[in-house]
């Protein structure tokens, strides 16, 4: 039977809206800023959100006919996205392994959570990179995943190493110029 004459089921709602890491069931490593941040995402849910979500259901379920009620079909799905969203973020906060950067100082290599300083093979340009959690992870403010293939090609370098990596645009080369915990 084609899927589209079936009905679709929350089956699907306990599905991850991140990876865990490399394999699921992963060590979740993140940052105590990161840590925080998926804290107060769920506080606000919990606090906030559901709760007037919850008020909106209960008043649109008094209306009358649920079957043509937008605000109450509507109100449904998004309770169970939210609903979703919070066990994923409950889950998340008790399996993660916070690790601070500055209790790294000292280390000459680079490990979770240096701020790396690189240049590009023709020396041309550098950008600055912290090497983060999956969830923090955010290429626009110079966070990426421990997991990305960048940062996978960073890991135990020092300052002056040149370290090969596969970037979409092909193989590319990089030297390291400065590695900071902070």
């Amino acid at each position: 039977m084609s899927k589209a004459f079936t009905k679709s089921s929350d089956e699907d709602d306990d599905a991850p809206d991140a990876p865990a890491g490399p394999a699921a069931g992963g060590p979740i490593y993140m940052t105590r800023e990161g840590w925080l941040a998926l804290k107060r995402e769920l506080d606000a849910l919990l606090r906030d959100e559901r709760p007037k979500l919850v008020e909106t259901v209960a008043w649109a379920a008094g209306n009358g006919d649920r079957s043509e009620n937008g605000d109450y079909i509507y109100g449904k799905k998004r309770l169970r996205e939210i609903d979703r969203r919070i066990r994923f973020l409950i889950k998340r906060l008790e399996n993660a392994q916070v690790v601070d950067p500055a209790d790294q100082a000292g280390l000459e290599q680079v490990f979770f959570g240096a701020t790396v300083v690189i240049s590009d093979d023709a020396g041309a340009s550098e950008h600055r990179y912290q090497i983060v959690g999956v969830d923090e992870a955010n290429a626009t403010q110079g966070k990426i995943s421990w997991i990305s293939p960048l940062a996978r090609a960073l890991l135990k370098a020092r300052v002056g190493d040149v370290v090969r990596f596969a970037s979409p645009s092909g193989p590319r080369e990089i030297e390291i110029l400065d590695v900071a915990y902070r």
